[in-house]
C-alpha cells in the first residue's frame, strides 16, 4: 500500500495552504495498493517533533478503500478530536523559532471498519486500529515556522 500527495513529496515541506498559517486546509492524499479484504481505511496524522510529545493532527476513518483517496480539504466520513480539542484536520502549528518539524500521515488498511464515535480520542482509535490494522503507509511531511 503506498500513501502520496500531489500538495509534498515525501520529506519534502508541506505548504503553507495546508499550516495554521495559511488556509489550513487538509492536503490531498491518494493511495493505491490496497491489500485484497480492506474493510475500510483510517488515518492519523501527528507531530512527534512537538514540545510535549506526539501531537495528533488529524484522526480519520471510514475512508473507503475502493477510493484512491481525498481532496484537499475534503472531510473524512467520520473524524476524531485532535489535540487542537478540534474534531477533523488541523494543519502544521509548530512553534516560531522551534525548527522544523516532521508530520506523518499513517493510513491503515482495516480487516474491519471502526466501532467508534465521531469526536473519539486518539487512544480510543490507535487501541481500535492496532486490532484491526492489516497493512500501514506512511507519507511525511515538514513544516516550520
Amino acid at each position: 500500500m503506498e500513501l502520496t500527495s500531489s500538495a509534498f513529496a515525501e520529506g519534502q515541506p508541506i505548504p503553507r495552504r495546508h499550516s495554521c498559517e495559511g488556509e489550513d486546509l487538509s492536503p490531498p492524499l491518494s493511495w493505491t495498493d490496497v491489500p485484497d479484504g480492506t474493510s475500510a481505511l483510517g488515518l492519523i496524522v501527528d507531530d512527534p517533533d512537538a514540545p510535549g510529545g506526539s501531537f495528533t493532527h488529524w484522526l480519520a476513518w471510514g475512508l473507503d478503500p475502493a477510493s484512491d483517496g481525498l481532496g484537499e480539504g475534503e472531510a473524512a466520513p467520520v473524524e476524531g478530536r485532535n489535540d487542537f480539542g478540534q474534531t477533523g484536520y488541523s494543519g502544521p502549528c509548530p512553534p516560531p523559532g522551534h525548527g522544523p518539524h516532521r508530520y506523518f500521515f499513517r493510513l491503515h488498511a482495516l480487516a474491519e471498519e471502526l466501532a467508534l464515535e465521531p469526536a473519539s480520542t486518539r487512544a480510543a482509535v490507535e487501541s481500535a486500529l492496532s486490532a484491526r490494522s492489516t497493512a500501514v503507509a506512511e507519507l511525511m511531511g515538514t513544516y516550520e515556522r
